[in-house]
């Protein structure tokens, strides 16, 4: 494997299948010997990403604090308190998913610490999942970064092809990616082979295509915030089929292609720039002339 380049899903998972390693082993030896470090200083540095996670969950849940515009800040506090009196219909893993992940993304709008997972506008969805499903499965610290490693490398090998940003390619870049991240990291943790890793990521993944980037007030707060927990519960769907072996009937890599085309498609107002969709309806329109204020 010495110097060898994954560029493709295709190629990861065929080195994993010549070697008969995991994704996360593969991805270990290989940034290893790309940035000259053993394998242990790379998974402590994993560690501090996911210790960062854990840390922007426990702030993001206690904060009451809104963020600068007034237009997020205190969903988490509701939705907790919705759960005291009435409990989630899907049970308390539901509950952690949703919450952690509106935590997490209304800590980033008040300006907390977060990790960038692959952006700050989808910051909630990967520890929302991973976090939650740890807490409920009993999993172990190391199996934690082996799953954050495995949701990295899934981000890496998109952004060979897409940049991941909702200004080149809209939210299917962000949240988009994040979800199918989420997915994979999940389908990890829960025992499942790269080709079921793979299979969730592509499940996720071309459910999302064509999502819009259109932040009302140019803020990453409506409707960035909300759909975090959205997309958490989009991954979590996407395990559940990998892990049952339903296949997606598209290969992952020729969804890329196509999630790609379906950015260089879609109208560039619809792409960050506030200049469509939600960010000019009336009420949208109202809000902003507000906050100038």
């Amino acid at each position: 494997m010495k110097n060898r380049i994954i560029s493709t899903f295709w190629q990861l998972y065929y080195e994993c299948k010549n070697t008969n390693k995991k994704i996360y082993e593969v991805v270990q030896e290989c940034e290893s010997e790309k940035s000259e470090i053993t394998i242990e200083e790379f998974r402590t540095y994993v560690k501090k990403s996911l210790d960062a996670m854990k840390e922007s969950i426990s702030n993001g849940i206690i904060s009451k604090e809104l963020s600068r515009s007034g237009l997020c800040g205190d969903d988490c506090i509701k939705l907790k308190q919705k759960f005291v009196k009435n409990k989630a219909l899907f049970g308390t893993s539901f509950e952690k998913i949703i919450t952690y992940a509106l935590a997490v993304s209304e800590e980033n709008a008040r300006m907390g610490k977060i990790v960038a997972c692959p952006t700050a506008g989808s910051c909630g969805i990967v520890p929302s999942v991973l976090i939650s499903a740890s807490e409920d499965l009993n999993i172990s610290e190391e199996e934690q970064i082996n799953a954050l490693i495995t949701a990295g490398e899934i981000g890496r090998i998109i952004s060979n092809k897409v940049a991941l940003a909702g200004a080149v390619a809209g939210c299917q870049a962000e949240c988009g990616v994040a979800s199918a991240m989420a997915a994979g990291a999940l389908t990890q943790m829960r025992g499942g082979s790269a080709k079921q890793i793979l299979n969730a990521v592509a499940l996720a993944m071309k459910n999302l295509l064509g999502l819009t980037c259109d932040p009302v007030c140019g803020l990453v707060e409506v409707p960035c915030v909300k759909r975090n927990p959205f997309l958490a519960v989009h991954a979590v769907t996407a395990s559940e089929l990998a892990l049952a072996d339903i296949q997606s009937k598209i290969p992952l890599d020729e969804i890329i292609d196509a999630m790609e085309q379906t950015g260089k498609l879609m109208s560039p107002t619809l792409k960050e720039s506030s200049e469509a969709g939600l960010a000019k309806t009336r009420t949208a329109i109202a809000l902003e002339k507000n906050i100038l204020k």
